[in-house]
Order: structure tokens, then sequence, then C-alpha cells
């Protein structure tokens, strides 16, 4: 009888008959995109489900005074998944695709397939004050990624199937398939030509029409652009912009700060109680900061803000303009500092929806002050060019959040102040943060991709599998005949590592150099190998990336270099096999 393994391979060696490579993609693309729909689409649904339990009939009249427990019970639930269910680390959505595209060629594991599905509705539902985006682009990039695999495709196709999930994920979850395109190219830095374009074109509508099918047209933000965008009001536009700059600026410092502090701790359940006891405290506080906060954000851009402030358990005099300034202000500087801790703390989530909370309230109030002084400006623009200006900031991403609030709110009208703001307000945050807090890590190790194709291809490239080995050590007490009895004679290089007893690297010495005496006996025995020996630069083996590699073959015009792992010695890497390797890896990648 034929086993499943027996008939996928017939599966597959018939597609490899009559399927073309590229139509295959095109049909993988579909499929990837609808699973990335899928899978965002359960993400959501579980999400809502916990927090409808939570904020039902069954609790009404104590919701608030448990908003203290709620999130030390999610981040408990989350815990106890990750060390006895999951038993691995699950990491940042974004961020560790990213790390699969540049260093692991766009392997993710199996189990990222589910890991967030299970995690992030708990931690959210639960009151961690997070997004889902990220989580989502998680599930679907993983789901990519194993569907390349399973078919056997190439590198290059199996990332491209990793930016098709992204795309499906975001597309899925805003229903904005337009920007959900713009987001793979410009966050995972994707090849835009038409080979990639199709596919992701495919996958972008899979994830939308799978959206359509479960949730109907119901999308996350309920508001259409009624105000026209007036010329008189781009002062105000340009000081919006400014204003969203210092706030990214504030929002990435404070993730950075907040995160170190937690990084202190060592234990995961040190971080989860002193992490839960601040999120409870805030929420207690700051109702409003409870989950992904789309309320809020709805209720602003439709002028409702009584119904945005709601929950704040204060008397609040709605007619004091800056009373209500005040609270809205207040709202978005914590949602930063509840953002991070509920990360800390050991919770998953994702930072794109708290951007877009935290611009909302940023723009409103700004809107609100300018009403106030006498002019007329509207608070719903201001509220979505608020968000436009912190995601282009947070997230380092202009034209992902222009297309983004664009293609949701149907303010294409708006494209004028949408761009100026995502311009100035990005490059203000970039002069100040060089790195988005999706990508800092990964820029710290060498590991960011983007979009220069040589520098990927270096990037992509791995040091251990460059280091050759077939060297015959020395030490620096041989004498000249010990040396070329034991090492020279036996050995097929021209070059050897000199070694200490403890194989800490010393030096080298190269044949060319000792070949005037070597046949000369009278030296065999007067001459030490530390007579000749010479330093040579090292690559450090856990510091050195490929392309400093590159760069240090560059600068000393060797043609071997040793390496070294905590300064002993590891093998040595050749130009020869390094430009081979470089060669190989670009046809991989781009062809």
């Amino acid at each position: 009888m034929p086993t499943t393994k027996s008939i996928f391979k017939k599966i597959l060696i018939w597609r490899y008959k009559y399927i073309s490579e590229r139509q295959f993609v095109y049909v993988l693309s579909i499929l990837v995109g609808f699973l990335a729909g899928l899978g965002t689409f359960i993400l959501k649904d579980l999400t809502f489900l916990i927090e409808s339990v939570l904020q039902g009939n069954l609790i009404k009249d104590y919701r608030y005074t448990l908003y203290f427990i709620f999130p030390i019970i999610g981040l408990f639930l989350v815990y106890s998944m990750k060390k006895f269910i999951i038993k691995k680390e699950i990491g940042h959505g974004i961020s560790t695709t990213l790390h699969a595209i540049s260093k692991r060629n766009g392997m993710i594991e199996r189990y990222k397939m589910f890991a967030s599905l299970i995690t992030a509705p708990l931690t959210v539902g639960f009151g961690g004050s997070a997004g889902l985006q990220g989580p989502a682009v998680s599930t679907g990039a993983a789901l990519g990624s194993n569907i390349a695999q399973l078919f056997h495709m190439n590198t290059k196709t199996r990332m491209l199937l990793v930016g098709c999930a992204t795309a499906g994920a975001m597309s899925s979850m805003f229903q904005a398939p337009i920007a959900a395109i713009i987001f793979a190219v410009e966050i995972f830095s994707l090849d835009l030509a038409f080979a990639s374009l199709v596919p992701l074109l495919l996958a972008s509508v899979s994830a939308v029409i799978t959206s359509y099918f479960f949730v109907g047209t119901d999308v996350l933000f309920g508001f259409k652009l009624v105000d026209v965008f007036q010329v008189e009001d781009i002062p105000f536009y340009i000081a919006l912009a400014f204003l969203t700059g210092i706030a990214s600026v504030y929002f990435s410092k404070m993730y950075f700060k907040i995160t170190r502090f937690f990084d202190r701790f060592k234990s995961p359940f040190k971080k989860l109680l002193i992490g839960g006891v601040a999120i409870g405290t805030m929420l207690y506080l700051i109702p409003p900061l409870y989950g992904e906060g789309y309320g809020l954000i709805n209720n602003l851009l439709n002028g409702n803000t009584a119904a945005a402030l709601k929950d704040i358990p204060y008397n609040i005099d709605l007619k004091n303009v800056y009373m209500v300034v005040s609270m809205l202000l207040l709202i978005g500087i914590f949602k930063a500092i509840a953002m991070t801790t509920t990360f800390a703390a050991g919770g998953v989530g994702g930072i794109f929806i708290p951007t877009l909370f935290m611009g909302a309230a940023l723009g409103n109030a700004i809107a609100k002050i300018i009403n106030e002084l006498g002019f007329s400006v509207s608070e719903s623009n201001f509220t979505l060019i608020g968000m436009t200006g912190l995601m282009a900031g947070v997230l380092h991403a202009p034209l992902t959040a222009i297309f983004l609030i664009a293609e949701i709110t149907g303010g294409y009208e708006l494209f004028v102040p949408l761009m100026l703001v995502a311009a100035i307000s990005y490059a203000f945050t970039k002069y100040f943060v060089s790195n988005s807090i999706y990508t800092v890590e990964l820029a710290k190790r060498g590991e960011l991709i983007t979009h220069n194709k040589d520098k990927n291809v270096l990037m992509m490239m791995q040091i251990d599998k460059l280091i050759e080995k077939n060297f015959i050590a020395i030490t620096s007490e041989m004498t000249l005949g010990e040396m070329l009895k034991k090492s020279v004679a036996k050995s097929k290089r021209n070059i050897f590592p000199v070694l200490d007893e403890k194989k800490q690297f010393l030096g080298i010495v190269l044949l060319d150099d000792i070949r005037p005496m070597m046949f000369d006996q009278n030296q065999y025995d007067n001459t030490h190998v530390s007579d000749f020996m010479k330093s040579a630069p090292e690559i450090i083996f856990q510091n050195d990336s490929v392309e400093k590699v590159m760069q240090k073959f560059k600068e000393s015009s060797a043609w071997n270099l040793p390496v070294v792992h905590n300064g002993k010695y590891v093998g040595f890497i050749s130009k020869s096999k390094l430009l081979t390797a470089y060669r190989n890896k670009l046809i991989e990648v781009t062809s």
C-alpha cells in the first residue's frame, strides 16, 4: 500500500513534468495568501473572544477593578505555554522574520506557525497593550516558509513566499491589499520586479478575499473621509509632522530604555511579575490602554470624544478642551510604556497598532488645540494624519503609512498632507533614531537586510561554511628542522598557523618566507619558528560579518586569513573560496 511520502513524491514528480516553475509559484502564492488570511482571522477572532468574555455581563460591574489582575493572568498563561508546551522562544514577529530572511535563507521553524496564534490572543485579550499585526506576520511568514520547504523551492522562491505571506497577513488584517504589498517591499526589502510583483498581488488579493469571506466588508477603522484637504492648513500639518516626529523618537527611546531595564532580570518569572503589576496598574488608572485600542481610534475618527474617554475613571469636563487634550496626551504617552512593558514581561504582540493608537490621540489633541485658538481644522483628518506620522517615524515605513491610511479610510484626497507629514516625521525620527524597533538589534549584529543586493548576499553567507581546517599547526618553540619534518613535508598548504599549548593563535608562517633557508641545514637546529613567524589580521568568528571579512582581505592584500574564536585558532578562510561562495550565493538568491 503506498505511503503518504510516496504519494507526495509522485505529486512532486508530476508537478516538475507538467507545471512550470513560474506557474507553480503563482499557485503557491495564492495558497500562502489564503493561509495567511485564515491565520490572521483566527488570531483576531480568538482575541476578540477573550476580550468579549472578560468585558461581558458576567463581570461587567467588576471589570475595571479586575484590570489590575487580567494582564498578570494573561502573561502567566503565555509563560506556561512557552515553558511547558512550545518549549522555545517565540520572539517578535517582524524582527524574527527579518532575521530568518537575512541569516537563515527564509527557513522558519514549524512551531512558529502556531506559537503566536496561541500566545498573542492570550497577551492582548487579557489586556496586554500590544497589537496583533506582528503575530499575524510571524504566523503567515512561518506558513509561507514551510510550504516552500515542503515543495522543495529554492532560496529565492522561499524568501518570496515569506514576503507573500507577510503581505497576506497585512492585507487580511486591514483589508488593504495595496498597502500590504508596499509593506512587504518596504519592511522586508523585497525586489519589486515583475517576477515578484505578480505573486505578491495574488497573495494579497487571496488574503483579502479570505477576510471578506469570514468577516464581510467590516473594517477595523469604520471611517470614511468627509472633510477635504484645505491648502491653508499646510502650516498646521507641518507643525503636526514635527510633533509626530518628536513623539516617534519618544516612542522608540522609551522602548529601548524599558527593554534594557527588563534585561537586567534573568528570571522570566520575575519579569512576568514586575511587568504584570506595572501593566495592571496602568490599566487600572488608564483603562483605554487595555488591548489594542481600536475603540478609542474609531471614536476619535468619528468625532466622538465622549465615547473615546468613557472608560476614564475620573470626572472630566468634556467641554474643557485643555482637560480633554491633557487626557489624550496622557493616554498616548503611556501607550508606549504599556506596550513595551507588555513585551518585556514576556507577552507576545506587535507595535503596529500601538503606533496608530498614539498617533490618533496626538493628532486629535493637536487639532483640538488649533481649533481652540480660533482656527478651524478637521479633527478627523488630523487624527488620520497623526496616525500616519507616528507609523512613518516609529516603523521607518513612510510609504506603508501613506498608503495604509489612505486605503483603509478612503482618504486618497489627503495624499498631500499624508505625504508631507510622513516624509517630515520619518526624516526627523531617522536623524535621532537610525534604526526602527524592528531592525535595531539586527543592525547592531550586521544582519539587517536592505535593498543593496551585494550587502544582502554577503550577509546571507555563513562564516562557518567558509572555514578550511586542513592546515597543520606548529608551535613557536619548534626548530626549523622540526617544522620541515613534521609539518612542511606532510602539508598540502603553504601556510602554517602558530599556536601555543592552549591552542591560542600566535601568528603565521608562510612557506615563501622560509624558502631561502629551507635547504640550509646549518639553520635547522639554530633557528626557531618564533624567529620568522609574523602576525596576521584575524577574523573574529563571533563578531565579524562576511562583509567585514571581505574588507579585511581588501586591506591586508592577503589570500588566507586565520579565524579565531575566543582567542583560539579555528581555521583559515581563503579569498578564492570566499569569492566562489559569494558568486554561488548571488546566483542562488537572484536567479
